[in-house]
């Protein structure tokens, strides 16, 4: 929670911290820790309180009514959404924040206006003998939810464009017939560091969460002479608010396309099993932890114990210790990859007459050939490709 304030420009001045079974209805927090943190407040002249949690905008008026006017109260969801804000670069990251920005605010609307609406009421019963008008406080709310609504039904509109812009775009980088190994992890892993080191990219990588929201896809050559594409990713997090998953899904969606899933973990991390944890349970949130995984354990440099490492994180898939900052493990690591990614292949016995060299070229390229024979009308091959090639070659299977 401290690193997400400081990625936001706040500087944390102290914390408070309550166990219970339920969160109290009116405050989140009980009573005796609401006056708690009202005197910390006071005392360390803190103009914003933080929640790392979701509060509801009851929660939100009530805590703000109760600390003063002059304190602003915020909760995980907002911290994040402010953010992405300042980190998205691309017209499709935008709206996606926007709209994830206003489906939240939408709701809390309430609670700029309410003291409004009371006073006009107020004022209004005493002139008419207690008939209810409706003051400038709820006609302001009202202006309000509907420019919030329509804004929001424009940006849905734009973003349906962008994502059959990017689907087309999808679809025309399949018929490359490439292999795609898509780069997640928990936020500030190395995730962009790893896949500058690996393909020579210029990624924005940089110590601070979130650093990059929208994808980046590049073309690495593995080990075996096969091209594959690496896709970085957004980062994950623990309770990654669901504007944001819902919000950002055409660009996850880039993640349940991928062939292979490359996990990054910061192994230095005092919580990085939670952080495995708290990725897996995004990815089954995205229907996309059935995909075969393969772990970079990351930062592995700073380690003292590898083997106990290891051993305490206790990996379900086959992992390699990697350094994106020096380079060291990278090449046992892409090694691994196209081992796993081998493992996928399907295996197709082909006849290829001579004047179709570019199928030819195009089985050496993508898959592995295990044996090759000439005859008087063509090539015969046996070996093993990426299922999306199968079509390719379908009309020239050997029988």
């Amino acid at each position: 929670m401290a690193r997400l304030a400081d990625t936001a420009g706040i500087d944390v001045v102290g914390q408070a911290i309550q166990r219970f079974d339920k969160p109290n209805s009116a405050t989140y927090i009980g009573p005796g820790k609401v006056d708690e943190v009202k005197l910390l407040v006071q005392e360390l002249q803190a103009d914003v309180v933080i929640f790392d949690d979701e509060l509801s905008p009851r929660h939100q008026r009530e805590l703000e009514r109760i600390f003063g006017d002059d304190v602003k109260v915020l909760d995980r969801t907002a911290l994040i959404l402010d953010i992405f804000a300042q980190h998205a670069q691309t017209r499709e990251g935008k709206l996606q924040v926007e709209l994830a920005q206003l489906e939240y605010r939408l709701p809390r609307l309430t609670r700029m206006w309410t003291h409004l609406a009371r006073q006009a009421g107020g004022r209004a019963g005493g002139a008419t003998g207690g008939v209810g008008l409706r003051g400038p406080g709820e006609t302001q709310l009202e202006t309000d939810r509907r420019e919030i609504g329509r804004r929001i039904s424009q940006i849905k509109e734009e973003l349906d464009g962008v994502r059959a812009h990017r689907e087309r775009h999808r679809s025309k980088r399949q018929q490359t017939e490439l292999q795609v190994v898509a780069i997640v992890g928990y936020t500030n892993a190395g995730k962009s560091t790893l896949l500058n080191k690996i393909s020579g990219a210029d990624v924005l990588a940089a110590d601070m969460l979130f650093a990059t929201l929208d994808p980046t896809t590049r073309k690495v050559d593995m080990p075996g002479g096969r091209e594959v594409l690496f896709t970085d990713t957004v980062g994950f997090i623990q309770k990654l608010p669901t504007q944001i998953v819902a919000a950002f899904r055409a660009t996850l969606e880039e993640i349940s396309d991928a062939d292979l899933l490359l996990h990054v973990v910061d192994v230095t991390h005092p919580n990085a099993a939670a952080q495995i944890e708290a990725v897996e349970d995004t990815l089954a949130e995205l229907e996309a932890e059935h995909l075969p995984m393969v772990i970079a354990l990351n930062k592995a440099d700073r380690l003292t114990d590898q083997e106990a490492t290891l051993r305490d994180l206790d990996l379900s898939a086959p992992a390699a210790l990697v350094s994106a900052r020096t380079g060291k493990g990278i090449d046992e690591l892409l090694i691994l990859i196209e081992a796993t990614m081998v493992k996928l292949l399907q295996p197709i016995e082909v006849h290829l007459p001579y004047e179709r060299g570019d199928l030819l070229s195009l089985f050496y390229e993508r898959g592995q050939v295990d044996e090759e024979r000439h005859s008087g009308t063509g090539v015969h091959l046996f070996g093993r490709v990426p299922s999306r090639l199968i079509p390719v070659l379908d009309p020239y299977r050997a029988e």
